[in-house]
C-alpha cells in the first residue's frame, strides 16, 4: 500500500460523513488510521481541471441561485484510464493524520504520530518496544480531541493535563502513559514516566473545567491546513474523537421540478458555464457556431437543435430563473406538487409526477397524494458544524475552503418518492388545541433555552416549534419506518423533505436517499397508490401507538432534554440521521397518536387500535 493509501470512500459520503472536516476512521494494512478529509483546494489540485472545468459537474440553477455559486462539482471518481497520474501515483482525494497523537495498546505509552516507528509510504505506526519479529503492534489514534463551536480542531493537551513535576519535561519532547486502572474517566490515569506526574482524566468533558483554567482556542483548521484568520470567542471543550456531534454537515438540497428538470445543462456538459456567461443573443449564437467543430455539432444534432434554437432556450430559461426567488425553494416544490397536474416521462427525464385519489377512509386527514414515479434531487455541501446542528440563522457554519469558490461539491440522487399533504381544515382545527399548543410550548421552551445558551444572546430565537412541525415531521418518520417493511427498502435508504410554514404549507416527501440501486425498481413510487396507501397509513400509526419503552417514551423520559423531542426513542420514530433532515429532533409520537393524559389529542387518534377497539 503505497503512497499512504487510506482506502475508498463512497461517493456519497464525501457530502454527508466523510465530508471535508469530519474526522474520519480508516483500516490500512490492518492499522486503525483516524484523519480529517480535508478542503475543497485540495480537489482542484489533486483532480484536475479545476474548478467547473471539470467533467464530473452537475447543475441545479435554482440552487445554485440560492447558494450564490456557478454550479456544483462531484466527489471525484477515478476512471479506469486515469489510474496514473504524471507521478506515476494515482491521483486521490486527501486525508490529513488526525489526531496526531497515538497509543501503544499493550505498553499504553502516549506519544505524536512521528515518535513511532514506520515506514516510507505507510500511514500506519508501530510500537518498537512492543513489535518482534513477525509480529507488528500497531499504535492507535487517541480516542480525546478538542473543538470549538466555530468548527476548529486541535490536539487534546496531554502535557498540560497532566502537570509535569521537571521543568525539562515541559517541552512535550518525551512519552506518557495513559492507563485503565478503573472505571470511567476517573479510571484513566495520565502519567508521565520521567517526572512521576500523574492526573486522573476526571472532569475534562466539562465544560467549567477548561473555562476556570482559561484555555484559548488555537483556531486550527487541519482540514485546510491553516490557522483561522478571524478570532474565536468560543472556548475548546474535550470530545470524543467518533461522539456523534463532532460534524454536522451543512447541506442545501433541491428537487429538480419543470422547467429546471429538463437536461439542457448536462447534455451540454463543459459548454454549458461558457454559454451562460454571454450576455448577448447574438454573441451566444455566434460562440455556439464557433464551439461546433469542438463537440458541441454532436450535442447540438442529439438535441435536434439549432444553433439559434439553443440560444434561444439557454436565453429563456436565464430570464426565468432571474423572475425565479430562490430563497425558498421549497415554496414552488411545494406548489408543484399540489397542482394536479400529472406529467409524463417523454417530456421531462427528471421528473415525473401522478396525482392519486385520497382514499375516503383518508380524506379528513390529507388532501393530495402524488406518485413522484421520477425525481431527481441535487444535495450540496455548503459547510459543517461542530457540537451543535446547524441552525436556521446559519451562524457557526465552518468553511470547507480557505477562499470561497465558484462551485461546491453535491451528489445528485435519481429516484422515486411519495408526496403527502395534509387537510388544512382538519389541521388548523387540531393544532388550535390548548392541550396540544401547550404540548409544543414545551419543547419550544427547551429549544429557546438551547438556542440562548449556544448563541449567548437575548435575542429572539431563530424558529418557533409549531404543533404541525411536529405532526408532519413525526408522521414523516413512522411512515418510512412502515414503508421500509412494505417495499423492502433499509432504513438508509430512504429519506425525508418537509414543507411546512404558518400559512397553506403542510406535506412532506418520502424519497428515496441513495445514489445507487435503491430506488430504480419502483417499489416505493407503487406504495402511493390509493389502493395501498389506505392500509399503510393506518398502519405506520398503529405501529407506533405502543412503545417497548413505553411508559418511559410516551412520558418523555428516554429522550432528555437536549434531543428536543416529547415522545421519541430508538423504539418508535427515531430513523438513522442521515434520513432525518433535522439530525432527529424534534419529534412527538403523542402529537400523532395522543398521550397519556390526553389519549384523544393526536391528529390521527381515530387511527389508533385503541380508537378501533
Amino acid at each position: 500500500m503505497a503512497n499512504n493509501d487510506l482506502g475508498e470512500i463512497r461517493r456519497s459520503s464525501i457530502i454527508l460523513t466523510a465530508a471535508p472536516g469530519a474526522v474520519v476512521d480508516f483500516r490500512a494494512e490492518g492499522s486503525p488510521i483516524s484523519a480529517v478529509i480535508t478542503g475543497l483546494d485540495d480537489w482542484d489540485a489533486s483532480f484536475p481541471p479545476v474548478g467547473l472545468g471539470h467533467q464530473q459537474v452537475v447543475y441545479e440553477e435554482r440552487l445554485q441561485k440560492k447558494l450564490k455559486v456557478k454550479g456544483f462539482r462531484l466527489p471525484p471518481v477515478l476512471s479506469p484510464d486515469r489510474r496514473k497520474g504524471p507521478n506515476n501515483f494515482p491521483p486521490a482525494l486527501l486525508a490529513a493524520r488526525f489526531p496526531s497523537w497515538l497509543q501503544c495498546p499493550q505498553c499504553d505509552r502516549l506519544a505524536p504520530a512521528a515518535k513511532w516507528g514506520g515506514e516510507p509510504g505507510r500511514p500506519w505506526r508501530r510500537c518498537p518496544h512492543c513489535s518482534r519479529k513477525g509480529q507488528t503492534v500497531y499504535a492507535i489514534p487517541v480516542r480525546f480531541v478538542m473543538a470549538c463551536e466555530n468548527g476548529h480542531l486541535d490536539e487534546f493537551p496531554w502535557h498540560m493535563w497532566v502537570r509535569h513535576r521537571d521543568e525539562e519535561c515541559k517541552g512535550e519532547h518525551g512519552f506518557l502513559k495513559l492507563t485503565a486502572e478503573g472505571p470511567g474517566l476517573a479510571g484513566l490515569v495520565l502519567s508521565c514516566p520521567k517526572c512521576g506526574a500523574s492526573k486522573t482524566l476526571d472532569g475534562i468533558f466539562s465544560a467549567k473545567t477548561w473555562e476556570s483554567r482559561n484555555f484559548q482556542c488555537a483556531k486550527k483548521r487541519p482540514w485546510l491546513g491553516d490557522v483561522d484568520p478571524q478570532s474565536c470567542p468560543h472556548t475548546p471543550r474535550a470530545m470524543q474523537r467518533g461522539a456523534s456531534n463532532m460534524f454536522y454537515p451543512c447541506v442545501e438540497t433541491a428537487l429538480s421540478i419543470p422547467p429546471w428538470s429538463d437536461n439542457l445543462p448536462e447534455n451540454l456538459g463543459v459548454f454549458w458555464g461558457t454559454l451562460v456567461a454571454i450576455p448577448d443573443l447574438n454573441d451566444k449564437i455566434k460562440m455556439i457556431k464557433m464551439c461546433a467543430s469542438q463537440g458541441l455539432g454532436d450535442i447540438l444534432q442529439y438535441m435536434g437543435l439549432t444553433p439559434e434554437e439553443l440560444a434561444e432556450q439557454i436565453e429563456k430559461r436565464e430570464k426565468q430563473l432571474v423572475d425565479t426567488d430562490c430563497d425558498d425553494l421549497r415554496d414552488s416544490e411545494y406548489r408543484q406538487f399540489t397542482s394536479s397536474t400529472d406529467t409524463k416521462s417523454r417530456d421531462d427525464p427528471n421528473f415525473e409526477m401522478r396525482e392519486e385519489n385520497v382514499p375516503l377512509s383518508l380524506s379528513s386527514y390529507f388532501s393530495h397524494i402524488v406518485r413522484l414515479v421520477r425525481l431527481r434531487e441535487v444535495r450540496a455541501l455548503k459547510g459543517f458544524t461542530r457540537i451543535f446542528p446547524p441552525g436556521m440563522d446559519g451562524a457557526n457554519i465552518a468553511p470547507i475552503s480557505k477562499e470561497p469558490k465558484q462551485w461546491l461539491p453535491a451528489v445528485e440522487v435519481k429516484g422515486e418518492g411519495i408526496f403527502m399533504s395534509f387537510n388544512l381544515e382538519t389541521l388548523r382545527r387540531w393544532e388550535t388545541r390548548s392541550e396540544v399548543m401547550q404540548r409544543a410550548e414545551e419543547i419550544q421552551k427547551e429549544y429557546a433555552r438551547q438556542w440562548k445558551e449556544k448563541n449567548r444572546t437575548d435575542d429572539p430565537v431563530d424558529r418557533i416549534v409549531t404543533p404541525r412541525f411536529l405532526l408532519v415531521h413525526t408522521f414523516a418518520h413512522a411512515l418510512m419506518r412502515q414503508l421500509t417493511l412494505e417495499c423492502g427498502y433499509s432504513s438508509t435508504a430512504l429519506r425525508e423533505r418537509l414543507y411546512v410554514d404558518e400559512d397553506d404549507m403542510s406535506g412532506l416527501v418520502i424519497y428515496t436517499a441513495t445514489s445507487d440501486a435503491d430506488g430504480t425498481l419502483g417499489g416505493l413510487q407503487r406504495q402511493g397508490k390509493d389502493t395501498k396507501i389506505e392500509s399503510t397509513v393506518p398502519k405506520s400509526i398503529q405501529s407506533i401507538e405502543w412503545c417497548s419503552s413505553d411508559p418511559l417514551c410516551i412520558s418523555g423520559l428516554m429522550c432528555g432534554n437536549e434531543s428536543l423531542c416529547a415522545a421519541a426513542c430508538h423504539s418508535c420514530v427515531l430513523a438513522p440521521e442521515t434520513s432525518c433532515e433535522e439530525f432527529n429532533h424534534f419529534l412527538d409520537r403523542g402529537m400523532l397518536t395522543g398521550w397519556t393524559e390526553y389519549p384523544d389529542g393526536g391528529y390521527f387518534s381515530a387511527l389508533t387500535v385503541a380508537s378501533n377497539g
